[in-house]
């Protein structure tokens, strides 16, 4: 168990979207979010053919939060509760204080600034309530728009990682990056 992760995510407001936990009640928004396997190409998608394959997804997201392995919660639109993304904190090594992030925003949302008002949010949480002092990031480097966000946020580009992952039958690259909590400046 990993206590540097809470068993349950609390609520955290930002100016546009709320940081919250996913419920059974987001199966529909789940659904669209990873279903769109080609808004998801450049990352983790799981199987996500119906609402019985996002609720099944939801009881994992809760399970691996009360075995604290996995952080995984919902980014909802702050005016309407609806979830329109993910953040996820991950590969968490207490020892060094150390973690990586993940996150996805449902495509008609993207190019509106969101994704980085979630993760800036997502990451000054990681930072002050978890006691992480260091945070890494992967991207795709086709995906400008992750690469963009990443280096808004202060991440370095750390290293290039060659056929990295294979997601779908593809071949793809990484472009490691990694912030330090001294260099990030909290919203």
């Amino acid at each position: 168990m990993n206590e540097l992760i809470p068993e349950q995510f609390p609520r955290i407001e930002g100016e546009r979207v709320r940081l919250r936990a996913i419920v059974p009640s987001d199966a529909a928004a789940v659904l669209s979010l990873y279903g769109d396997k080609d808004a998801n190409r450049f990352g983790y998608s799981p199987k996500m053919d119906s609402l019985e394959d996002a609720l099944e997804l939801i009881a994992d997201i809760h399970e691996l939060a009360r075995k604290r392995t996995l952080f995984h919660c919902g980014v909802a639109d702050r005016a309407t509760d609806e979830l329109i993304g993910h953040t996820t904190l991950f590969n968490i090594a207490a020892e060094h204080r150390r973690g990586e992030i993940g996150y996805s925003m449902h495509r008609r949302r993207w190019r509106q600034g969101l994704a980085t008002e979630a993760v800036r949010l997502f990451v000054g949480y990681a930072f002050e309530q978890c006691g992480l002092r260091r945070l890494e990031a992967d991207a795709d480097p086709r995906n400008t728009a992750s690469l963009r966000l990443l280096e808004k946020l202060g991440f370095q580009r750390e290293g290039y990682l060659r056929e990295r992952w294979e997601l779908a039958g593809e071949i793809q690259d990484g472009v490691l990056f990694g912030l330090l909590k001294r260099d990030f400046v909290s919203p």
